[in-house]
């Protein structure tokens, strides 16, 4: 009988488990498609690093420790929770481990034990302010893992069948409990680590296998099922950490964004149009104005203009979920429905008729250089080298001294190189991530056309936002480089004049330059060879952890509702790190980070200075 109540067990339990699966994987079945079978090499190495080796749990040092504990207890404890279920039904069977495993699965069971006592005391008494709400799910959950703990190691010295009896019932109840909220990540995380995005700074098409954008009905995402299937794993694979908020500027200035609770509203929104029992619900529109009523959508619409693409959010995630393709997506439906923020119109039409934002000439677009030697495209000069301004360093002002200063850097470099010119149009990199799908074909269809016509063989850019489309969004492109690796590539041509100054240097990473283009060493190895000059980092928030400043491409035009500009608490952060001076790489941080410094109150005690220009002043 007693075999025969364990089969039962058993039997109730994988049923059940199976059931709630397969009802789990109904969205995922349903909604669009998305491949990710390409690069099976690096996907493996992906999880073999971020899932198996726990790669980005210890930047959260306490809670990233504690993590990997009960991780690799759980792994350890896999064959013995496996012999259990399997003893209770075929008495006297054994996977004749060894004593080794016995004694490293008692170690692994104690630390998991002492492991979850400290997460279930920090969970209700020290909770981190990023851990907001499912505090009794964590605590239920953390219970069933100490009761596993528990009955195991008693069971493993006494052999009570009471403590067999409690441990193989909270084991199904563990497992039928996982798919139910967050902690479905104990079984999501390895397949979404592996098919996780491999190209940061890239955007997804509005449809994958289809060009023509005039065929479809609609674009971007309006309802459930318009998101991938990889998107609603993202969703299931959440596990409320709360690390993407935590780190996302526009949740830290008080903006009506939460990357987490992006994912989180959107599973419920799963789990209630797809009812473990009951027939498909009717579902409602994903993204709206109006909320808290029956049938109202699940996301706001200033939730997603909120967000600047910065990736602060992705690049903390431990189990490689994606938020960038959502926002661009839910953005891409609501401009096919006319639902565009007043203060974008504007710039977006700018764009159309002129080709840049503001609607200035174009004939004007090379008006920096009119003084300069500096060859034209549409002179039908050609160098070996193109020079891609974009719009914001070529009509800006104040951001055409950077355009100045890079054609002076790379005539000190022996650089030969050229500008298109009036036929050069704006890269296009926001109006896409503002879901203007077809306006961003256009522009990039008329960019690649002339720069294919310059016959250059590299382009070089001193926008990290350009450089980010033409590397990523545009295809057949030659190499392209930001300024600042050209810089460090020729550091032997230039001669670097020692820095008559006591001011303390900081240098803030671009979003597009670093996250989404992995450059970080280039800027700071130009800046270094600067003799007498004094640099220091904004430790905790620099490189792959760098605070956006808040501005960039349309976000300028952007009216959100905030409690402080992004940019001020970035001059703050740099002036907490004792420095007197920012530099930066991309115009539109500098034109953020020096109205930051007027805002806080700092206009003569900081200033903020671009990489080519500092370089261009030393050499």
């Amino acid at each position: 009988m007693t075999q025969l109540f364990f089969l039962l067990v058993a039997l109730a339990g994988l049923g059940t488990f199976t059931w709630i699966i397969v009802r789990r994987v109904q969205p995922l079945l349903h909604a669009a498609p998305d491949p990710r079978f390409n690069d099976i090499p690096r996907r493996i190495q992906l999880v073999l690093k971020l899932w198996l080796a726990q790669w980005r749990q210890p930047r959260y040092l306490l809670a990233g420790v504690l993590h990997i504990v009960v991780f690799f207890g759980f792994l350890i404890l896999a064959a013995r929770s496996t012999e259990l279920v399997i003893l209770g039904i075929v008495p006297d069977f054994s996977l004749h481990l060894g004593r080794w495993y016995d004694i490293t699965k008692e170690i692994a069971g104690l630390a998991v034990l002492a492991a979850v006592v400290i997460l279930a005391i920090r969970r209700a008494f020290f909770r981190p302010a990023r851990y907001t709400g499912h505090t009794t799910e964590a605590l239920l959950v953390l219970g069933m893992i100490a009761t596993l703990m528990v009955s195991e190691l008693v069971y493993s010295r006494t052999g009570s069948l009471a403590a067999y009896t409690i441990h193989d019932i909270t084991f199904f109840t563990f497992l039928c409990f996982l798919p139910m909220g967050k902690h479905f990540h104990v079984i999501t995380s390895l397949f979404n680590v592996f098919f996780m995005r491999l190209r940061p700074g890239n955007v997804k098409p509005v449809k994958y296998g289809v060009t023509d954008l005039d065929s479809l009905p609609s674009l971007g995402v309006k309802k459930f099922e318009d998101f991938t299937w990889k998107h609603i794993l993202d969703f299931y694979s959440c596990a409320d950490c709360g690390r993407c908020s935590d780190r996302c500027p526009a949740n830290r200035v008080k903006r009506p964004l939460s990357p987490r609770n992006i994912s989180i509203k959107c599973r419920e929104a799963a789990f209630a149009q797809y009812p473990i029992v009951g027939v498909r619900q009717a579902p409602s529109p994903v993204v709206g104005a109006g909320q808290g009523q029956a049938g109202a959508p699940v996301l706001h619409e200033d939730e997603i203009w909120s967000c600047t693409t910065c990736g602060a959010c992705e690049e903390e995630c431990p189990i490689g979920i994606e938020y960038i393709d959502k926002i661009v997506d839910l953005r891409r439906g609501m401009v096919d429905d006319g639902l565009v923020p007043q203060s974008l119109q504007k710039p977006m039409s700018a764009l159309e008729k002129r080709g840049n934002p503001w609607g200035k000439l174009e004939k004007n677009r090379a008006a920096w250089a009119a003084k300069m030697d500096v060859k034209l495209v549409e002179k039908g000069e050609t160098a070996e080298t193109l020079y891609f301004v974009d719009s914001m360093t070529s009509y800006d002002d104040r951001m055409q001294k950077i355009a100045q200063a890079t054609a002076r850097v790379l005539a000190k470099a022996s650089v030969d190189f050229a500008v298109i010119g009036k036929d050069e149009k704006d890269s296009g990199h926001d109006v896409r991530r503002f879901g203007e799908e077809m306006l961003f074909e256009a522009l990039k269809e008329q960019n690649a056309e002339a720069i294919r016509s310059s016959e250059a063989k590299k382009i070089v850019v001193s926008d990290p936002h350009a450089l980010n489309a033409l590397r990523n969004d545009y295809d057949g492109m030659p190499p392209v480089q930001h300024i600042s690796e050209v810089i460090a590539e020729n550091v032997n041509k230039l001669t670097f004049k020692p820095l008559d100054s006591a001011k303390t240097y900081t240098y803030h990473d671009p979003c597009y330059l670093g996250r989404h283009n992995n450059t970080y060493d280039a800027p700071r190895t130009a800046i270094d060879c600067i003799p007498g000059l004094k640099r220091v980092e904004m430790k905790g928030n620099c490189r792959d952890r760098s605070f956006c400043c808040g501005g960039g491409g349309l976000m300028l035009f952007y009216e959100p509702e905030e409690e402080q500009r992004m940019g001020v608490v970035r001059v703050r952060q740099a002036a907490d790190a004792g420095a007197d001076v920012i530099v930066t790489a991309c115009p539109f941080c500098l034109t953020n980070i020096e109205d930051a410094i007027k805002v806080a109150g700092l206009e003569g005690k900081m200033e903020a200075i671009d990489l080519v220009e500092l370089v261009d002043q030393q050499t």
